[in-house]
């Protein structure tokens, strides 16, 4: 998971067009004052383990908002931070154990639509903590084969196949060198 977290004098968006993934939704415009914007964004890794996700998402986050003392979150679906996007299903219901776990904390939160077009306008604090990135691993905190060149983390040799054949298959590489390897054999 990708996280562009900004501490925020304001938030806005309006919902404007719905995709092909568009969640139902009843409120299609919605702002927040003093907050931390979260714009996030499911990795085809966070698939393998989405409560992981959630969890150390949850820390981290917990952590920011201790250090810059805010109680109020508004999540913000955003598909551009990675080449390598999980399933819309997956997105959402780690988007929605999100605001589920920070609500049950007494942190005031609000989710934008997810697979919306959406506009937006966003005031930033611009002090130095006020803008961050942050990158979630489904395996932290676990013992693994291999160790993630994004966030240092360890995982399994399987993922590690299976993310650069599906990376390599979008590409249309994958099947190009099996069948060179399959000929030389």
């Amino acid at each position: 998971m990708r996280i562009l977290s900004i501490h925020a004098s304001s938030m806005w968006y309006h919902a404007t067009r719905k995709t092909k993934l568009a969640e139902p939704i009843i409120v299609r415009e919605d702002r927040m004052e003093e907050c931390v914007v979260l714009f996030c964004c499911i990795e085809k890794l966070d698939e393998n383990n989405p409560d992981r996700v959630i969890m150390s998402a949850h820390q981290n986050i917990l952590q920011r908002l201790d250090n810059l003392k805010v109680r109020k979150v508004l999540i913000y679906p955003y598909a551009h931070l990675t080449s390598s996007l999980g399933s819309p299903q997956v997105a959402l219901s780690i988007l929605k154990g999100l605001k589920d776990i920070f609500q049950s904390e007494q942190i005031e939160v609000k989710r934008a639509p997810f697979g919306w077009y959406k506009e937006f306008e966003i005031r930033g604090k611009g002090h130095p903590l006020a803008d961050l990135s942050m990158t979630i691993c489904p395996y932290e905190g676990t013992e693994c084969d291999f160790t993630c060149p994004y966030c240092h983390h360890p995982f399994q040799e399987a993922d590690a196949e299976e993310v650069g054949r599906q990376s390599a298959d979008h590409a249309g590489i994958y099947s190009e060198r099996q069948a060179k390897i399959g000929e030389k054999r």
